[in-house]
């Protein structure tokens, strides 16, 4: 089984999820790391570099426990989740869409949960890196500069009470920052999901105990590939 963790086009869906689903829905449905199946019909995808690669901004630790155990957990748990429902003939990005839809919340937070996680790590392969082509001109027509869009993000995570992540998005022909909550991200409202920086404690609290901001700013500055997200932009 292929696992690709990078941009590829988007999927083409079954007639039977298509309907179930509806076009609109899908629209947002860009990033899909997974493309054929096994006895368990979603397999957790290796991580694309070293634990040590994102040091010293994100430790070994936090890598080892981040992507070994809360990464591969939700994939372990939708796995048991969708055994002989219809979810398991379904893509993760269908999974997704069609859990929040029907308001299946364990079916849910697992899939996002494991899609979240797929985007968040490949945001830092090959970073860090500048934008370039059509989305950095995009970012200096909305923001001005990227340091910009990184302070607004920074912010954005902040305002995220508890549990969460912060996203950057594509909303028609405009980037827009927006913080949920828990797993929740922005496929099932048709955006297109450019970046996704965790902000759960898991992701930072080895390495910056409370600082919550401090690790935003550090992984947005030193680690992002922005030619990667500048990709998905299109």
């Amino acid at each position: 089984m292929e696992t690709r963790p990078d941009l590829i086009p988007q999927p083409a869906f079954s007639r039977r999820a298509a309907l179930a689903l509806g076009t609109a829905a899908l629209a947002g449905a860009v990033f899909k790391p997974h493309i054929a199946r096994a006895a368990a019909p979603f397999a957790f995808p290796p991580l694309p570099y070293a634990e040590d690669a994102l040091v010293p901004t994100i430790s070994a630790r936090t890598v080892g426990l981040h992507y070994g155990k809360h990464h591969k957990g939700y994939y372990d748990k939708l796995n048991v989740l969708v055994q002989g429902k219809p979810y398991a003939d379904m893509s993760l990005t269908e999974v997704i869409v069609a859990a929040r839809k029907a308001n299946d919340a364990d079916v849910f937070n697992n899939a996002a949960q494991a899609w979240n996680h797929d985007l968040y790590w490949a945001n830092f392969k090959g970073g860090p890196a500048a934008p370039t082509g059509a989305f950095a001109q995009q970012v200096e027509k909305e923001f001005q500069s990227l340091s910009i869009l990184q302070r607004r993000m920074v912010e954005q995570g902040d305002k995220v009470f508890g549990t969460g992540w912060v996203w950057l998005v594509r909303d028609g022909d405009k980037l827009d920052i927006v913080g949920l909550k828990d797993a929740i991200n922005p496929l099932p409202d048709g955006k297109t999901v450019l970046l996704g920086i965790d902000v759960w404690e898991h992701a930072y609290y080895l390495d910056y105990e409370n600082r919550r901001t401090a690790h935003v700013e550090a992984v947005l500055k030193d680690r992002v590939n922005w030619q990667a997200v500048g990709a998905r932009w299109g």
